[in-house]
C-alpha cells in the first residue's frame, strides 16, 4: 500500500480520493495540515491484483486496518468523490474515531439520482469492459479537464502522473466499485444514506457550483441528511473544487484545524 503522510501536533487529517484519480489529490492539503493521504486498493500506486475486494466496504475495511497499522486512534475525515463512500461507512462503523468531516462533491447516495451516462455504460457487463478498454489518453485527460472546468486544477504534470496510475488494474478496480456499489437499485448506497443522520460530528460540505458529475442538489441532500453540516458551494468550481484554489485549501485548512 501507498500513502503520503505528514507530521503535525494535531489529530491527523485522514483525505480519502476518488475515482479515478489517487492522493496525489491532496499534495497541497497536506502542506497545509497533518494527516495522512493513502492510495486506495486498486487506485494509484497501490495493490491491484485481480483477486482482491474491490467494494466500498472492502475499501472502510482497509482504512481501519491502515490506521492501526499506523496506530492512529482519532482522525479528521476529508473524503471526495467515491472515496466519500468507503469513508462515509467508517465513520459510521466506528463514530469514536472520527473528530470532524469534510465531503467534498461526494458521491451520490440516493435511488432517485440520475447517474451519468458513462456511468451507466460502465456499470454494464461487457459494455463497461469495452469502454474501459478504448478509452485513449485524449479522451481521459478531456474528461477530467471537462470536470475540474478549470485547466488549472489539472496542469499537464498532473494529467500525466493520473493516466499513469489509469492502468488495467485502476481500471478493473472501478468496474467492480461501481457494479456493486449499484447493484439492486443502488441498495449499498441508500444504506450509507441511511446511517447519516446519525453522524452528529462537525462537518464541512463543500461542492463545486458547476460540477458536472455531481449536480450541487447533491450536497443540499448532504446538508439536509447531517445533523451538524454546512454547506460551502464553491462559485464556478469543478469536481476538484480546491485543485489551484488556494484560498478554499486555506479555509479547509482552517475548518480542519478547530
Amino acid at each position: 500500500m501507498f500513502y503520503r503522510l505528514a507530521h503535525g501536533p494535531r489529530t491527523p487529517v485522514l483525505y480519502l480520493h476518488g475515482i479515478p484519480t489517487s492522493s496525489t489529490d491532496f499534495n497541497e492539503l497536506l502542506g497545509l495540515t497533518s494527516g495522512i493521504a493513502p492510495d486506495l486498493p486498486g487506485f494509484g500506486r497501490s495493490g491491484k491484483a485481480g483477486h482482491l475486494r474491490y467494494t466500498l466496504d472492502a475499501h472502510a475495511g482497509f482504512i481501519v486496518r491502515l490506521l492501526d497499522r499506523l496506530e492512529i486512534e482519532r482522525v479528521k475525515l476529508v473524503a471526495h468523490d467515491w472515496g466519500a463512500g468507503g469513508g462515509l461507512l467508517f465513520a459510521q462503523r466506528a463514530p469514536e474515531r472520527i473528530e470532524r468531516i469534510v465531503l467534498i462533491d461526494a458521491l451520490p447516495l440516493w435511488a432517485d439520482f440520475s447517474w451519468p451516462r458513462l456511468v451507466r455504460m460502465m456499470r454494464a457487463p461487457v459494455l463497461g469492459e469495452l469502454v474501459m478498454g478504448t478509452v485513449s489518453r485524449r479522451r481521459f485527460e478531456r474528461l477530467l479537464l471537462q470536470a475540474a472546468v478549470s485547466t488549472d486544477a489539472f496542469p499537464e504534470p498532473r494529467l500525466a502522473e493520473a493516466w499513469l496510475r489509469f492502468d488495467q488494474g485502476t481500471q478493473r478496480a472501478t468496474l467492480r466499485i461501481l457494479r456493486d456499489a449499484c447493484a439492486a437499485g443502488g441498495a449499498r448506497l441508500q444504506q450509507i444514506a441511511t446511517g447519516l443522520p446519525r453522524l452528529a460530528k462537525p462537518t464541512l460540505v463543500v461542492w463545486g457550483e458547476r460540477d458536472p458529475w455531481w449536480p450541487a442538489s447533491t450536497a443540499r441532500r448532504y446538508l439536509e441528511a447531517l445533523p451538524d453540516a454546512q454547506l460551502r458551494v464553491i462559485e464556478g468550481g469543478g469536481h476538484w473544487p480546491w485543485l489551484a484554489n488556494s484560498q478554499l485549501a486555506g479555509e479547509l485548512a482552517e475548518f480542519l484545524a478547530a
